[in-house]
Parts: C-alpha cells; structure tokens; sequence
C-alpha cells in the first residue's frame, strides 16, 4: 500500500522550477537533513513526467561506474535508459539522482547537464548529516562546483503550516503566515483549533 503524500512547501518551487526554460532553468540540487522528505518530494513531483528515473546511489552503487568516464551526459542518460529500461527524453523525463552525496563524480557532472544537456530536466537530492561523509564535505572537495549552473534548495522538516494545510486547515495556515507581533491572532482561534 503506497503512503499518502503530505503537500509540502517546495512542491510550488518545483513546479515552478520545471516550467523554466533553458537556459534559466538549471539543474536542482534539494539539500536538507536525513528524513525531512527530500526523496518523497521528488518522487510526487515525477509523477507530473510521462518519464520518471531514480537513481539512488547508496543502493544502486554498480551504476557509479556511469559517471566515471567522460562521457558526455547524453552518453550517460543513454547508459541509464538501457539500464533502467525506461527512455530518458527532454521534456518528458525527470531525472532524479537520489544520495548524491555518496557519488562524487555524479555530483562534478551535474553542471555539465546545464551546459551540454540543458533541455533535460535533472534534480538530486542530498543529505546534510553530521558525518563527514555528508553532501556538505563532497562539495567542498570539488573545485568551483558548479557556481552558476546549478540550482540548490533547501528543505527543511515538516513545518507548522505544512501540518496544517495536511488537515485541511488552509485559512488557518494563511492567518498564522499572515499574523505578526502587532497584528497577532485571537488566542480563540488556536484554542478552538486544539480542542477539535
């Protein structure tokens, strides 16, 4: 049975991220601790593809050998398609590159696919824990990382509004948003909201 999936914050910055054009629209890089939903995110958001590829580096370590060689991203989406048995098409594919932390290569190249590959649409995802093994030390080993060619989001854990909008409580996600220090909301509104 497939879990349910919550609507999250970065779903519109998805969508609005796919409906970019090249050369505007880069390459994602979704950064965020373990466990926040990066994956879940992505994986919801392929389902919007006639295409969808994911490619999880901690699982799937054979096919780290794709990303050794200097093939051109072409090559390498050509690799993966007959590997994966599903075409890797522009405009009609999501290229999703899960753990990326834990292929290096895979991560130098992602600015090529803005340079040379630009009309396909590629996100990765990366965790940020507190070993030194994490997205943050990967990008430190490589030189001038993709400055300018690529595209990164952070997200962070489920979040107050999130929860609401997960109940149905839309109009109060939007007030609490809209509520500040001088312009606070009515204690009733949480009161009643926490005794239903």
């Amino acid at each position: 049975m497939e879990k349910q999936y919550l609507k999250r914050n970065v779903d519109e910055i998805l969508l609005s991220w796919s409906r970019e054009k090249p050369p505007d629209r880069k390459p994602l890089l979704l950064r965020g601790a373990r466990q926040v939903g990066k994956s879940s995110a992505l994986r919801q958001f392929g389902k919007q593809f006639k295409n969808y590829v994911e490619i999880n580096f901690d699982e799937n370590k054979e096919v780290k050998s794709f990303f050794d060689s200097s093939l051109s991203p072409q090559e390498i989406c050509e690799q993966l398609a007959l590997y994966y048995h599903t075409p890797i098409i522009p405009g009609e594919t999501l290229l999703f590159f899960d753990e990326i932390q834990s292929c290096q290569p895979a991560l130098a190249k992602l600015r090529y696919f803005y340079e040379k590959y630009s009309e396909l649409h590629v996100v990765a995802a990366g965790s940020l824990p507190a070993l030194a093994a994490g997205l943050e030390f990967a990008l430190e080993e490589i030189p001038s990382f993709g400055v300018g060619r690529i595209r990164s989001l952070f997200m962070y854990p489920f979040g107050f509004d999130e929860f609401l909008t997960a109940l149905n409580e839309e109009e109060l996600s939007e007030a609490v948003k809209a509520a500040s220090q001088e312009n606070h909301l009515p204690s009733l509104f949480i009161n009643n909201f926490w005794a239903s």
